[in-house]
Parts: structure tokens; C-alpha cells; sequence
């Protein structure tokens, strides 16, 4: 066994050599040194088993030795006995809690003792490492996520306490920069957990590459993640870090033989410019990465004062639509399509509202945060519910012609349960799908999602009429027409407004192309007896817009409908 003593006594040294040497059962390599600084110095050299360290020196107490080698991981791993001439109780537990594994009077030391202490304490060492080793091992778990091995969140909340502290003293800004995959969602519903966990992975190593070793680096959760840059001096310094991370991950992964694109947005905030804690900093980080998303993703956005409003204003909508929802508070309007050659109502658009309350919000206000949010689905089912009811109730009065109009998102498209719910209010109310048209954007097809186009082939075997809407207003293309089951095409209302005679050339044309290909064609936003007469020289199909009729409340389309004339059963 290797044994250290430090003590400044040589005869105490040699008293406990001679007491350590007369074992017969241990055979020991003794060391000895007479002050704290030579036995640093022996321990840097060696490693020892047991040191016999005594408290009392003329230059610095023993005890500091002690607390310097646990101190230090590298040089604690040695099990310590304290020895004093003093027999002081609170003396002896002192040294026990700096970290020593016994402690000896010098007057109560013979062989016997002096070996059994060693023994006892050895182990007593060993017990104590094993129980540091599992708490140690039980803190990881409780520090870094497991899938990537980065700091989790409350781990990280950790460290950026720490770094902002020790800026404030160098009198340094910290920058905090929050990650978030685009669409990650998407690739966890598509090709599954496995395919995700795969690109987050990779995404962290693609990241870390980006980075310095002293820049903390976390997964907040989900597909977030954050890194605190400390010491910055420069706006430049943010904006070389985060175009390196946008640039390294906007490369397409490689899974399995798919290769999968799918960037990040980030949202940048500074301490203490934009915030003096860490959680508020994290929050505004937060804020910023979320105005990246909506500012169309695959950016970096410095956080700006207005944003805390948007944002807080996004958070009040979101929260008022869960109630709302819940309180069947929101409103159905309904705006009447018109058919050209009859100059009857031959269907409705179903058009949510928000309540009747202050503030108000229009839809292309709320509509994008349930989309964001996930609460577009139940919203959704509420306006087929309601939307089918009314269509029942209106066939059953005037007309069994009567067709219904209801526009749908693309994340209900991609819902697991869409067409079943869809087709259970059908059957409720005894509607032949022939009079109901599923109305989807462009934006719902420009990713060309199988999804998607398998949903609506399947409504489309089943009678719904697909229509396209929207169409011409930026995002048009003429594939979409021959790739996605649709039947009716929709002339945004943009395409109505201007009248020069270019823009009436380019709508002619795009009349006489969609008629040669047998789709019906529905004008939108007829607001002048000039677009009317347009559209009826085109022998465009069906009409409607505020010349006609706003969207407005179902019983007054109940007037409409019996000034329009039809039949009564």
C-alpha cells in the first residue's frame, strides 16, 4: 500500500513509519514530507492509497491540503486520516466534513490502531466513491438529454445563470440563440420517431462543428435547442455564428437511403440589451425564433421589442380559440356562389367568424395560429358539424340541389382521423357528398405531400368535389391541376380587381384553358357590374363577391334564398 505522511515533526513521522513497518500483515511504500506544500507537490508525482495528514503545521494547516485535494477530481481519489495532538471533538468532525475518512489523536496511535484506521478508512474511501460514482451517474441522467448527449433544459437554465454572472464581472454581453428544425413535425408523422431521432442526431453534430468549446450548446426539448455565446463584443459576432449553423444545416440528410431537407429557424437575443435574466432572455430568444417562422424560416432574427407584442398577441388568440372552442362561441357565416346562366344561388361557403366580442380577430388572423397550434382540427370538425347541419336543414326546405362549400386546412388533411369524422357527419345528416365541396389552397399542394394527394383521391372516389382555391394569387401551378383530383377552380379575387386590358387577357386565357380542361370555374370577388359582365362573356360558371352578397349569418341566407325564387318542398 502507498502511504503519504505530512508532518512537520520528525519524530512523530518516524514514530508513525516504525508503527506502520512493525505490520507484518501489510507491506507499505512510505513517503514523507514535512509541509502542505511538498505534499502537493508528492501527490502531482504519484498516486498514494492512504495519506496520514497532520492538522497542526506551522505554515498552513493540514486541513488545507485537504480541502484542495478534494477539490480537485484528479488529485481526490485518496482515502485521508487525519492525525492532531488535539483531541477536540468538533476538531475531529471538522476534518471529517472537509473530507477526511478518519481522524487519530496522536496520544491514541499504536500499531494497531494506526493499521486498523488505515484499513477501515480505505474502505470506508471506496464506499464513499462508489456512492459519489452513482450520484454522479444519476446527476448526468438528470443534466443531459439522452438521446443527443447536449445539456437538457434545466441544465442549460444552469449554465446561462452562470455565464450571464461571470459577463457581468467583464462587463461582456452574452448572446443566446434559439434553434428550431422547420417542419420536423411533418418528418416524425411521414417517416416516423426513428427517421426524426436520426436527423437530430446528425443535426447536433452538424451544429457542434459550428461551435467553440466554450459555447454552451443544449436541446431545450422536442426539436429546440440553444447556445449561449459569452464575451461578445459585436452584433457581427451572432450573425458569423448563426449563418454558419443555417449554411451547415440547410444540407439535406441522408436516412436510410431518403434524402430528407429540412432547416432551422433561429431567434437571437442579448443580455443584457434585450434582457437582465436568464429567463427573460430565453424567452425573448424564444420570441425571435418564432418570428423567424413566420417571416417564412431558414433565418436568423434578432429579437425586437414589438415582436414581445405580436407574440403576446398570438398567445391571447391561441388561448381565446381553445375557450371559445370549448364554449361553442365561435360563429358560421355563409357567402351564396351564383350561377351565371340562372342567376340563382345554387350553393353557399361555409366562412368561420370570430365571436362577437372585443377584441375581434379576422380569420386570416386565427386561422394560421390553429394551424400552428393543432387546434385547426377541432375547429374544422365544428364547421363540417355545423356547416352540414345547416346544408340539411336548407335541402329540406328548398332545395336538394343546394351544394355546400367548406374549406379545409392542410394539417386536418394530414389528420389520421379527417375523412372518418368527415364521413360520419355525412351519414348524420343523410347529405350526398355530390353537394358538398372541399375547398383546399395551393399552399395545402406545393410541397407535394402523398399524403395529402392520397386524401383527397379518397374523397374524390367518394362523390366530394375538390376545388382549388385561390387560384392565379401567386403560388399557381398548372401540374396541380392534373396531379390532385380536382373539379372546380377558383379565380382569386386578386385576378378581379384590376381591369386593364392585360389583366383581362391574362383571365381569358385562363378561362379558356381551365374550360378546355373540363374544370368549373367559380369567380371570386365580383364587386363591380363591369367583372360581372366579364364573367359572363367568358361563360364563366358561377360568380360570387360583395356585388352579390357578403359572407352573412344563416338566416339571413334564408332570404336570399326565397327571394332567388327556388322551390319549396
Amino acid at each position: 500500500m502507498y502511504i503519504l505522511i505530512v508532518d512537520d515533526d520528525i519524530v512523530d513521522r518516524k514514530l508513525i513509519r516504525k508503527m506502520l513497518m512493525t505490520d507484518g500483515m501489510q507491506l507499505h511504500s512510505i513517503t514523507e514530507v514535512e509541509s502542505v506544500s511538498e505534499g502537493l507537490y508528492a501527490i502531482e508525482d504519484m498516486h498514494f492509497d492512504v495519506i496520514l495528514l497532520d492538522y497542526s503545521m506551522p505554515k498552513e494547516d493540514g486541513i488545507e491540503l485537504l480541502r484542495e485535494m478534494r477539490a480537485k477530481p484528479n488529485l481526490g481519489n485518496t482515502a485521508i486520516i487525519m492525525i492532531s495532538t488535539s483531541e477536540n471533538p468538533s476538531l475531529a468532525l471538522k476534518c471529517i466534513e472537509a473530507g477526511a475518512q478518519d481522524f487519530l489523536p496522536k496520544n491514541d496511535i499504536t500499531s494497531a490502531s494506526l493499521n486498523k484506521a488505515i484499513l477501515f478508512a480505505k474502505k470506508r474511501f471506496e464506499s464513499e466513491q462508489r456512492m459519489l460514482e452513482s450520484y454522479l451517474a444519476v446527476k448526468r441522467m438528470a443534466e443531459r438529454d439522452q438521446l443527443t448527449g447536449l445539456s437538457n433544459r434545466y441544465h442549460f437554465e444552469e449554465i446561462l445563470k452562470s455565464t450571464i454572472a461571470s459577463n457581468i464581472r467583464s462587463k461582456n454581453s452574452v448572446a443566446l440563440l434559439v434553434i428550431d428544425i422547420d417542419n420536423f413535425k411533418n418528418i416524425n408523422d411521414t417517416l416516423g420517431h426513428n427517421v426524426g431521432d436520426e436527423i437530430l442526431k446528425q443535426l447536433v453534430s452538424r451544429i457542434n462543428n459550428c461551435l467553440r468549446r466554450d459555447e454552451g450548446f443544449a436541446r431545450l426539448g422536442g426539436d429546440e435547442f440553444a447556445v449561449i455565446i459569452g464575451g461578445i463584443s459585436q452584433l457581427s459576432q451572432i450573425g458569423k455564428v448563426a449563418t454558419r449553423i443555417l449554411n451547415h444545416t440547410a444540407e439535406p440528410f441522408v436516412i436510410d437511403n431518403t434524402t430528407i431537407s429540412c432547416g432551422v429557424s433561429i431567434g437571437s437575443a442579448i443580455y443584457p440589451t434585450d434582457a437582465t435574466h436568464s429567463h427573460d432572455l430565453l424567452k425573448c430568444a424564444d420570441i425571435a425564433m418564432y418570428r423567424s417562422k413566420q417571416s417564412g424560416k431558414g433565418k436568423n432574427s434578432f429579437y425586437k421589442e414589438q415582436y414581445q407584442y405580436e407574440f403576446s398577441r398570438r398567445v391571447e388568440i391561441q388561448n381565446n380559440i381553445k375557450n371559445y372552442l370549448k364554449n361553442d362561441a365561435f360563429r358560421l357565416f355563409y357567402q351564396p356562389v351564383y350561377c351565371v346562366k340562372t342567376h340563382k344561388i345554387c350553393g353557399v361557403e361555409a366562412l368561420i367568424r370570430w365571436p362577437d366580442v372585443t377584441p375581434f380577430y379576422n380569420p386570416d388572423e386565427f386561422i394560421p395560429i390553429a394551424e400552428e397550434s393543432r387546434f385547426i382540427n377541432e375547429l374544422g370538425n365544428w364547421v363540417i358539424s355545423t356547416a352540414l347541419k345547416q346544408l340539411a336543414q336548407w335541402q329540406n326546405k328548398y332545395s336538394d340541389t343546394l351544394n355546400m362549400a367548406i374549406n379545409i386546412s392542410p394539417v386536418q388533411l394530414q389528420s389520421e382521423c379527417f375523412v372518418e369524422k368527415l364521413l360520419v357527419e355525412v351519414n348524420k345528416y343523410q347529405i350526398n357528398t355530390h353537394n358538398i365541396t372541399l375547398e383546399v389552397t395551393e399552399t395545402a399542394l406545393i410541397e407535394d405531400n402523398l399524403k395529402i394527394a392520397d386524401v383527397l383521391n379518397s374523397l374524390s372516389v367518394k362523390g366530394f368535389k375538390i376545388a382549388l382555391d385561390d387560384f392565379g394569387m401567386g403560388y399557381s401551378s398548372i401540374s396541380h391541376l392534373t396531379t390532385y383530383p380536382i373539379n372546380i377552380v377558383k379565380l382569386d379575387k386578386s385576378m378581379q380587381v384590376a381591369e386593364s386590358e392585360k389583366s383581362i387577357k391574362i383571365i381569358e386565357g385562363l378561362s379558356l384553358m381551365l374550360k378546355a380542361l373540363d374544370f368549373e370555374i367559380i369567380a371570386e370577388g365580383i364587386e363591380t357590374q363591369s367583372q360581372h359582365f366579364l364573367c359572363k362573356e367568358l361563360n364563366i360558371n358561377f360568380m360570387q363577391g360583395f356585388l352579390f352578397s357578403k359572407a352573412i349569418p344563416a338566416e339571413n341566407i334564408e332570404q336570399l334564398l326565397i327571394d332567388c325564387c327556388l322551390s319549396q318542398k
